[in-house]
């Protein structure tokens, strides 16, 4: 993405976000990974239109609802084990693009647990429409 398309959307979108989600999840193409579930972390940046996260009358209804995220990833994570961040991270971001108030979606995932010397393994994506 261009910077003038970056700077469209920081002015004409909110950016919902969702910070330091943790989940368990079965994820890993090594061997030590697939035995059981590990902390994946997700952060997660929605940028909807004003027009569309702008409300009224202070409805939920009128926004896009936090719930959605969450529930968008764990609908994926329900639906079996992926072996790459890579994957998992671009298909919740397709889900979450696919809400017709989403604009672009920016999505990180992050293992914690993988490396004693590391504080994380991960991949961000960054989608728009």
């Amino acid at each position: 993405m261009n910077p003038i398309e970056l700077a469209n959307l920081a002015l004409t979108c909110r950016r919902l976000f969702l910070r330091d989600h943790v989940v368990e999840v079965m994820i890993g193409a090594h061997d030590f990974e697939k035995s059981h579930p590990q902390r994946v972390i997700f952060n997660v940046d929605l940028f909807v239109p004003y027009e569309y996260s702008t409300p009224k009358a202070d409805q939920l209804t009128e926004v896009v609802d936090y719930d959605f995220v969450r529930d968008v990833i764990r609908r994926r994570l329900g639906s079996g084990p992926v072996v790459l961040q890579e994957t998992l991270c671009d298909d919740i971001a397709a889900a979450l693009l696919a809400h017709p108030q989403v604009k672009a979606v920016r999505l990180s995932s992050c293992k914690p647990d993988v490396y004693p010397d590391c504080a994380g393994v991960g991949v961000e994506v960054f989608h728009t429409k």
